[in-house]
């Protein structure tokens, strides 16, 4: 039980960390990533903010990930619910002016990035699967077996940008940078660590369970 409960605070610490980082890409106010963007256009026409809003697709996309038969983690479900609301809670409390500077803003941003990828970094060292997005992606390129990984990721966060964009989202040169940029300095970050993701052995809810069972026996 100890055990688990320590990856569960791992997975917030880390979720908190990211979060930051994607404050950092909103406040540097030069366009957003595609799923950023989705989430701020629809807190443009709904009572929701953005953290609501991005907890809210957040849910969709997990009911998507079951739907799709991905495996789906305590890791999973706490992004669920905790990452855009977190970053609401940074935006929130930001006591620094708008930023209308270009140069400032990439700056800005790509320090998100090198946040987000040490959020990452914390957040899947618990071993209990990843985002809903991620699993998504997943999902969709299981069932397009001869088009690319990547491929599907673009068209994916292709689709997501239109939505976005079509209810009014930030659009901008920060989305190409960030469409381009964030897997850059996120694998720069995970060199300089010496980590690679694909080396995490992920455990889902139904083998978490069964680790929480079999400790209460002993």
């Amino acid at each position: 039980m100890n055990k688990i409960l320590r990856e569960w605070e791992i997975i917030v610490a880390g979720l908190f960390v990211f979060a930051f980082g994607v404050h950092l890409t909103i406040f540097a106010n030069i366009g957003l990533a595609p799923w950023d963007c989705l989430g701020m256009g629809i807190s443009y026409h709904t009572p929701l903010n953005y953290g609501l809003s991005m907890t809210l697709m957040s849910i969709v996309i997990l009911i998507i990930d079951l739907a799709l038969k991905e495996r789906i983690g305590f890791g999973t479900i706490i992004d669920a619910l905790l990452t855009g609301n977190f970053t609401q809670a940074f935006n929130s409390i930001n006591p620094l002016a708008e930023n209308h500077s270009l140069p400032l803003g990439i700056v800005i941003m790509l320090a998100g990035f090198v946040f987000m990828a040490l959020g990452m970094r914390v957040y899947m060292s618990a071993g209990q699967c990843c985002g809903p997005r991620d699993s998504l992606l997943v999902g969709v390129g299981k069932r397009l077996p001869r088009v690319p990984i990547g491929a599907v990721e673009i068209g994916l966060w292709a689709v997501v940008l239109v939505f976005g964009w079509l209810l009014g989202g930030p659009v901008g040169i920060g989305t190409i940078i960030s469409t381009f940029g964030a897997g850059i300095v996120m694998q720069l970050v995970y060199n300089l660590l010496h980590f690679d993701p694909r080396d995490v052995r992920h455990r889902d809810v139904i083998e978490v369970v069964r680790e929480l069972k079999h400790e209460s026996t002993i």
